[in-house]
């Protein structure tokens, strides 16, 4: 006697595929997603003529590769998207004085912008954006300075203060140069062995060195671009005793140049929203690599 039980298995799985068939033809119809978009300028600490900001855009960051999940649990990093946007409309408050041990200096300033008006605090924010996505990630607890919630600020000080009170694993402070045309490149300021009034560097000049070697040869590796032609002898490297944020860090600290707002080349990359997300990503690198010894 025919099996009635195995007749309308075979109908069921018949329709299943049939089924499936149809799904898989239309996955293939959907429009390609838009590639990653993430948001330029004098160096840190330094000011030039700002202009309106630009808004940025929201971070696309994949998925991390399995040996990458969760690899940076339990660390955390602070970013400090260099400037505020709101920065220029309030010269007052940004250029009174702050102790950074070695004299005084401004609370912060403006930054510098492209020529075609794309700003250092745009391109920073953006930029810290992707490296949060892609850092926790992988695990770690990520604290910003600031998100553009505050009308200016903070202060240098305050900025290096944020890092020491989170006691983070490594800081980075995330610029765009402002530099003449014709130079190039990007390079990473460490600080310099610096011992007065409140700076102390003594422990972290080392470890700081260290941070900003992995994330110079992983932010080369990740952007295709080259170290600094005009500072670093080609290393990319630049250490410096007149950053506050440095200066007052108790914890390993770096700065990243991304690239010089004002040389034309330089500019079209950083305008770039695919640009930005490999900048992000050699700076995530980076960290990862010095944060796993």
């Amino acid at each position: 006697m025919p099996n009635d039980h195995g007749k309308t298995a075979r109908r069921t799985l018949a329709l299943v595929l049939a089924a499936t068939g149809c799904c898989a033809a239309l996955a293939g119809c959907g429009a390609a997603p838009d590639p990653a978009a993430p948001p330029s300028g004098k160096g840190p600490e330094q000011s030039a003529a700002p202009s309106t900001p630009n808004t940025p855009q929201p971070s696309r960051t994949p998925a991390p590769s399995a040996p990458e999940s969760r690899s940076l649990a339990g660390r955390t990093v602070v970013v400090d998207p260099g400037h505020n946007p709101g920065n220029f409309r309030h010269s007052k408050e940004i250029n009174q004085k702050v102790n950074i041990g070695t004299n005084r200096k401004e609370c912060d300033t403006t930054g510098t912008s492209t020529n075609d008006g794309y700003t250092e605090a745009s391109f920073t924010l953006d930029v810290s954006h992707r490296l949060r996505d892609l850092l926790t990630a992988r695990g770690a607890k990520v604290v910003f300075t600031h998100d553009a919630d505050r009308p200016w600020g903070p202060c240098i000080d305050e900025r290096a203060r944020i890092g020491n009170e989170a006691r983070a694993d490594a800081v980075v402070s995330v610029h765009a140069d402002g530099s003449a045309a014709g130079h190039r490149g990007f390079h990473v300021i460490l600080p310099a062995r610096v011992r007065e009034g409140a700076a102390d560097t003594a422990k972290i000049v080392g470890p700081s060195r260290e941070l900003g070697e992995r994330i110079a040869d992983r932010f080369a590796r990740a952007t295709g671009t080259a170290p600094s032609n005009y500072l670093g002898n080609g290393t990319g490297l630049d250490v410096r005793d007149d950053l506050g944020g440095l200066n007052l860090s108790t914890v390993p600290k770096v700065f990243v140049e991304c690239g010089n707002m004002r040389d034309p080349k330089d500019a079209q990359l950083l305008a770039s929203a695919a640009w930005r997300q490999k900048a992000a990503q050699g700076i995530a690198d980076g960290i990862a690599t010095y944060l796993r010894g």
